[in-house]
């Protein structure tokens, strides 16, 4: 195929895509992508061979080790059943569908937390849009959907559902973007420092689950989590969070939470020497399960002030990091040289 169609049917391919993102027109450009990220690289995985690839882990193989170039893995809607892992020697990478409820990636391995999951992004600077991410193994066992063990990674309205350890949050600063996160024990678990803004969280839980199991070790760990502007729902009861590290903190800001939320909003795990280290706040929720009369006492309701660091992406240094959906694509003639291979 000629350079001319070829832009003109990338084009064609990226604009459903792309019309909710950003408001300027979409062209193919040659300039090199660098650090301007309103340009990307594309690779288009498509299961029935219309793409460069049919899985989406040979997309993520032909990227170059050490990459430096913003590189846009668009997938085309299906149902991709394969673990896939994002290796640390290759950031600067986005995994986007066009839909959540149709571009879906899933597993349903169990036991080890860092060998179940689905998706393990393992490398900086990485961004998902509109996938579902998803262990099917169900209850019994740790089966964690997503990983995300890495500096900078961001993901945007993605469905994130498994049953226990459903989001390994591991180590990183990370931003989660309305997106759909559902679990019933522990499934928002890990070290990170993240925040989640505009999230829905669906506990799955028939009794006393924990949403949150986050592993602050030490009150030197700038770490936690934080939700701002969420919603809580769930099929039974459940708890905000217990304490995996023994400085564990988690706070929610303006968040409406059903009456799924016990009353007394937190657990000890059965470790009452967590009390005066764990870092439980509350600040501004509202809806059934908000009332916080019953709390356990070593919880608090912040005052304007002690909330104002979590009210902003400051707290992740997302301004520094966070980038735009790319507008500007051109094909990255390594993958024009591959092609014959990913199809296979």
């Amino acid at each position: 195929m000629g350079g001319g169609s070829m832009g003109i049917h990338i084009c064609a391919c990226v604009v459903l895509l792309l019309v909710a993102m950003a408001s300027s027109s979409l062209m193919v450009t040659s300039h090199a992508a660098s650090t301007d990220w309103s340009t990307a690289l594309l690779i288009k995985v498509d299961q029935s061979g219309n793409g460069d690839f049919k899985k989406i882990q040979d997309a993520i193989d032909a990227v170059p080790s050490n990459n430096v170039d913003n590189v846009f893995i668009w997938i085309k809607p299906g149902t991709y059943r394969e673990k896939v892992v994002v290796p640390a020697d290759k950031p600067f990478i986005t995994l986007s569908g066009s839909k959540a409820s149709t571009t879906i990636i899933t597993g349903s391995d169990r036991g080890n937390i860092f060998e179940s999951p689905t998706l393990s992004v393992l490398a900086t600077d990485f961004v998902a849009r509109y996938l579902t991410i998803q262990n099917t193994f169900g209850a019994g066992d740790k089966a964690v959907a997503l990983r995300v063990s890495a500096d900078r990674a961001a993901f945007y309205v993605c469905r994130i559902v498994s049953y226990q350890d459903t989001l390994l949050d591991d180590t990183g600063r990370h931003y989660y973007n309305n997106c759909y996160i559902e679990g019933a024990t522990d499934f928002i678990c890990g070290n990170a420092a993240s925040l989640f803004e505009r999230c829905h969280l669906h506990s799955q839980s028939e009794g006393t689950g924990a949403i949150t199991a986050q592993r602050r070790e030490s009150p030197s760990e700038n770490t936690g989590y934080t939700f701002l502007g969420c919603k809580i729902t769930g099929v039974g009861t459940c708890v905000l969070g217990r304490p995996w590290g023994p400085y564990s903190r988690v706070v929610f800001t303006k968040t409406f939470m059903s009456s799924s939320v016990l009353p007394q909003g937190w657990d000890d795990w059965g470790r009452p020497s967590t009390h005066g280290t764990a870092y439980y706040g509350e600040y501004k929720n509202y809806g059934p399960g908000a009332n916080s009369s019953g709390r356990v006492k070593w919880s608090r309701n912040l005052t304007d002030e002690e909330a104002k660091p979590f009210l902003t992406k400051d707290m992740i240094g997302g301004r520094a990091w966070l980038r735009p959906a790319p507008t500007y694509f051109r094909r990255p003639s390594w993958i024009i040289s591959n092609k014959g291979d990913g199809n296979k």
